[in-house]
């Protein structure tokens, strides 16, 4: 079987600690962690920078995966003396590295919306606790602001969450039939198959950079105090 990419691989354990705690927030336990958070000096907006971090983070792996398994998909093709089951070995690695970053990057999303959400409802009780009028409606004119900033970078990153269905669903589709037809023809419908695999690659990375870009916009922003 071909080695997997080192990247991923050396990321592996401290990622597999980090979703399990995502996945205890995500689970219905929330509020109970940004309390916790909170009484160690960790407010939620502080949360929701770190997480967008993340995000992003796991958005600029996931370009480099999937560009890396178009490439190994590229050399299946462009190699013919290469033995079927190692093409096959090849593809097939190439296509489990790319799920395994795209789910990091789902879950990397839904971790920003969750604490976006709590953020903002909080901020919207807390509107009322205001005496000052003038202060309230600053507040209020704020709030507004990063709201329409974070509908902006959800947008991105959904765009680009959305990009990688047809990709992995390709490199898939390739996967299975090469599994079931291990011979030259199967190559020659991966072959086929390559143009319109590339341009769902290229359209990926572009999405993803623009969602990047607006993830380094929306820190930012954050970190000058908007």
């Amino acid at each position: 079987m071909l080695e997997r990419n080192p990247q991923i691989q050396g990321r592996r354990f401290a990622q597999g600690l980090g979703l399990c705690l995502l996945a205890v927030v995500l689970g219905g336990c929330s509020s109970m962690y940004y309390n916790a958070m909170e009484k160690l000096g960790f407010e939620k907006r502080d949360i929701l920078v770190d997480r967008v971090e993340e995000a992003r983070d796991a958005q600029g792996e996931a370009q480099e995966t999937f560009r890396s398994a178009l490439e190994r998909f590229q050399s299946v093709v462009g190699s013919p003396n290469t033995e079927l089951q190692e093409k096959y070995d090849q593809i097939s690695g190439a296509y489990e590295d790319s799920e395994e970053v795209a789910q990091d990057v789902r879950e990397r999303i839904e971790a920003v919306e969750d604490v976006s959400e709590a953020l903002f409802e909080e901020w919207e009780d807390e509107l009322g606790r205001y005496e000052s009028a003038s202060l309230r409606r600053n507040s209020e004119q704020q709030l507004e602001e990063t709201r329409q900033q974070y509908n902006q970078l959800i947008a991105r990153m959904h765009d680009a969450e959305e990009r990688m269905d047809p990709v992995l669903q390709a490199f898939e589709d390739q996967v299975l039939y090469l599994k079931h037809n291990l011979n030259a023809q199967a190559i020659g419908s991966l072959e086929n198959e390559l143009g319109r695999i590339r341009q769902d690659v290229d359209a990926l990375i572009q999405d993803m950079e623009a969602s990047i870009a607006e993830s380094e916009a929306f820190i930012q922003r954050f970190q000058n105090g908007q």
